[in-house]
């Protein structure tokens, strides 16, 4: 059987689905495959909670937060439901010099205070700091499994059909205005296709699109015991200094309603097969993790959690990839910071495949070809 749609999406983790509904709001026919049942926990999109984290100082990454956190309220309200809690950032440790990010913040219209480490320690007393503390009031968490469900909602109510348990076998580029989708179930003639498939990226886009070598790791944080209750907690992000040589990476987190405290490594896990995962935590860095919460979060307590799996999917120089090559368009690399930006991310990407729009050079492929330094030879097909 052989259908047809204006667009395909496949993917419908965040970013695809952000796809599909930014696709839909252009009054596009817009169909987005899903190859796993919803709520599934084998990618990057799923659980209770992602930092709403604000702190930096990139101008392309400061403008997508500025629109991301407007396009985030329009989804609330699209879809009667709530899905950013402003509950602020506190960003610690390393040199503790956070001037210039205070600096490029303010020059967007995003608030940011330094705290002596004193001071936060009486504001959140379930966190231990050591140096001056980058303060963002603007941030806060995200509940990715509810934001995934409504920009899936989102879509089918502008029209889009939301296809799950539909897996894409292979992508096809007719020529540079049609290409053709494979499913178990038949095929799918489309003028676009926009790939947002996390850690599947380069088995499905192999001989089609040549991708950078994207890593996939299997990241294993935890959730955390709370101690009090009444604790304030902000999100936050530990920067890893020059005496923590026990640390594998920065540590970030923050409080997850009804789970306790969410910390984790950032990026450091196993490399990982996602169609073959363990979805067990390598015991080393979840011993680490337990100390980083016994001598950094009295608040919590070091020896009660429940372990997370996820993945990441990551680029040399760990910024996404948001290009189009002929008609197929492909959102990769999120995997650490992206899913604060998907919505705005899901613009990019139906820009992108409508045409309406060209690569920004920092997520462009084009820029793995000349960096010819960065790991994963490359050249554009």
């Amino acid at each position: 059987m052989t259908e047809s749609s204006d667009v395909v999406v496949i993917g419908g983790g965040a970013m695809g689905s952000a796809a599909a509904w930014q696709l839909a709001r252009r009054g596009r026919d817009v169909l987005l495959l899903e190859r796993f049942s919803p709520g599934h926990t084998m990618g990057a999109s799923h659980g209770a909670s992602r930092n709403f984290n604000v702190s930096y100082e990139r101008p392309e990454y400061l403008e997508l937060l500025v629109e991301a956190l407007g396009q985030w309220r329009e989804l609330e309200a699209e879809t009667d439901s709530s899905l950013l809690d402003l509950v602020g950032m506190a960003t610690h440790g390393g040199t503790g010099n956070f001037g210039g990010m205070r600096d490029a913040l303010a020059a967007v219209g995003i608030p940011a205070e330094i705290l002596p480490a004193g001071e936060a320690a009486r504001r959140w007393g379930g966190m231990r700091f050591a140096t001056d503390v980058l303060h963002t009031p603007q941030a806060g968490r995200i509940n990715a499994d509810a934001a995934v469900d409504a920009l899936q909602r989102a879509a089918a109510a502008r029209g889009a059909d939301i296809r799950h348990d539909a897996h894409a076998l292979r992508v096809e580029i007719i020529d540079d205005s049609r290409v053709r989708v494979t499913t178990a179930d038949g095929t799918i003639a489309a003028r676009s296709a926009v790939v947002a498939v996390g850690a599947w990226t380069s088995s499905l886009l192999s001989g089609i699109v040549r991708l950078p070598r994207l890593v996939v790791t299997q990241e294993q944080p935890a959730h955390f015991a709370v101690r009090d209750q009444t604790a304030s907690w902000p999100g936050f992000n530990h920067i890893k200094g020059d005496t923590d040589d026990w640390w594998y990476s920065t540590v970030y987190g923050m409080f997850t309603p009804g789970a306790g405290v969410k910390a984790g490594w950032h990026g450091t896990g196993p490399i990982a097969n996602p169609d073959a995962r363990t979805f067990t935590p390598e015991p080393r860095q979840l011993a680490a993790l337990q100390r980083y919460a016994r001598e950094w979060l009295p608040g919590v307590d070091p020896d009660a959690f429940t372990d997370i799996s996820c993945t990441y999917t990551t680029t040399p120089d760990s910024d996404f990839i948001l290009d189009r090559v002929g008609p197929v368009t492909i959102g990769a690399g999120f995997s650490g910071h992206g899913f604060k930006f998907t919505p705005v991310i899901g613009r990019v990407l139906a820009e992108l495949a409508l045409r309406g729009a060209r690569a920004h050079p920092s997520f462009s492929l084009d820029r793995f070809a000349a960096r010819p330094g960065l790991p994963g030879d490359f050249t554009r097909r």
